[in-house]
């Protein structure tokens, strides 16, 4: 088929008017947008296929992993409804009547009629050139051939829709020329970054403490304490061994250059700066010590958080909750038979159960949860503010939906279930003793034949 070729929409030009139309009253009466209205996890999504069957199981999976779903039949009903309300992500089978461009054909006129790119992943029985080049022309960023794995589904939206947001860096200026530390503090300021300035270095440690910042821009030549005696004065305390540490100099002595770089600071930087270096020198060794904390305390497969982070995590959140006299639920998760699924379908396949399970977890708990993969098959929840009974309602619709979710290794099909104990804070008032009685709860549920959620025994006999 022709690039140039269009879909034969018969009555284009009304719905570009009547598009320009609504824009116009939009304009006059704004409204909150669908996503505005919706959680922050949530996404609207088109699906657009004419096989009612097909359709209806990807529904279903998108509804389980808590997205709303609109789903149409054929092109031009989803084409009107398009320049309706715009979804965050369109999902379009190309095997339609028309042809096996339709679906794509019909989506670049939409963005050239638009004027935006609107994302879409494509689903298609065919792999072939041509299917897959009208996809790429119509700006699809997604191609799926049937049949089509829902969590390789899910991670395909999870990437189109979820924004990058990066918390500006900290940075501690610490200078005993007030003037200069301001002027490196407002460079810094315009550059997004939040900064705190330190006039006194005996006031740096009691700083670092409280603002907690992502890199030290320190002056190498004050008069009460040297650049370098403060430097490694922090670096004798291991929480702060490495916290990037930025040396700003007036001199061009390359020995004493040379002698601060043995002390173990990232860079070093000539007075009078250049606005751009500083700018790029803090921002380059603030985001890449960001990036090895979330290494160090992310779990690599799932994204979520590891052992260790989610322990400190639920330590924190359990001495706040003592001090706000609140109240928080514990769920300990275990996927069952889990060492059958890699004995019969494999390791990749067991992989594929872990991460559709913690994608779940993420996409339908609330951001103020603490969600944490704790090892192997089994997963922890800190939910806050939730009373146990209400805990156990939630994990059980999770139990529920994760359980009529399909997995495909090897040309077979399979599920999986999984079985939850729940705990209370306060009555279990330290982390171990919460962990302790939602594990004795998850054995009870195991006990009791699996795919089940229980409530801790002293709190539900």
């Amino acid at each position: 088929m022709s690039h140039s070729s269009k879909p034969p929409h018969h009555k284009l030009s009304q719905r570009r008017q009547r598009y320009i139309d609504e824009e116009q009253l939009q304009a006059l009466s704004p409204n909150p947008s669908s996503s505005q209205v919706r959680s922050k996890r949530q996404r609207l999504i088109y699906l657009c296929g004419d096989d009612p069957e097909h359709s209806g199981i990807l529904v279903h999976h998108l509804h389980c992993f808590g997205h709303e779903v609109v789903s149409f039949e054929d092109t031009e009903t989803f084409f009107d409804a398009a320049l309706t309300r715009r979804p965050d992500v369109v999902i379009m089978d190309v095997n339609f009547p028309k042809g096996q461009t339709d679906g794509t054909d019909t989506l670049a006129e939409l963005n050239r009629l638009t004027g935006s790119q609107m994302p879409a992943i494509v689903l298609s029985a065919y792999g072939n050139f041509s299917s897959r080049l009208s996809a790429v022309r119509a700006g699809c960023q997604g191609y799926f051939t049937h049949p089509v794995k829902p969590l390789d589904l899910m991670l395909a939206i999870d990437e189109l829709t979820t924004p990058i947001e990066k918390e500006p860096l900290r940075v501690l200026v610490v200078d005993d020329e007030v003037d200069a530390a301001e002027y490196h503090a407002l460079l810094l300021k315009g550059a997004g970054m939040i900064v705190q300035q330190v006039h006194h270095p005996a006031e740096t440690l009691i700083a670092l403490e409280r603002f907690n910042p992502d890199l030290l821009l320190v002056d190498m030549f004050m008069s009460d304490c040297s650049g370098e005696e403060l430097a490694t004065m922090i670096r004798h305390q291991p929480e702060y061994l490495g916290l990037p540490i930025v040396y700003l100099t007036g001199s061009a002595d390359s020995q004493k250059q040379l002698s601060a770089m043995a002390s173990e600071v990232e860079a070093l930087i000539t007075k009078p700066v250049q606005p751009a270096e500083l700018i790029s020198a803090v921002r380059l060794r603030g985001e890449r010590l960001r990036m090895l904390h979330s290494l160090m305390s992310h779990d690599s497969m799932t994204g979520l958080y590891n052992h260790s982070t989610t322990t400190d995590f639920i330590n924190k959140a359990l001495a706040q909750a003592h001090r706000d006299d609140s109240q928080h639920a514990m769920a300990m998760i275990d996927i069952d038979h889990f060492k059958q699924v890699n004995a019969i379908h494999g390791h990749l396949a067991g992989d594929q159960v872990i991460i559709t399970l913690a994608r779940l977890l993420k996409s339908r708990l609330r951001l103020s949860d603490i969600i944490g993969r704790y090892g192997g098959e089994e997963f922890v929840v800190l939910l806050k503010g939730v009373d146990v009974q209400r805990a156990a309602e939630l994990i059980d619709g999770l139990r529920e939906d994760f359980g009529s979710v399909d997995f495909y290794a090897h040309g077979n099909h399979f599920r999986c279930t999984f079985s939850a104990g729940i705990s209370d804070f306060p009555d279990h008032p330290a982390t171990e003793s919460l962990r302790l009685a939602a594990d004795q709860a998850l054995y009870r549920a195991k006990q009791q034949g699996r795919n089940q959620v229980a409530i801790h025994m002293d709190l539900a006999p």
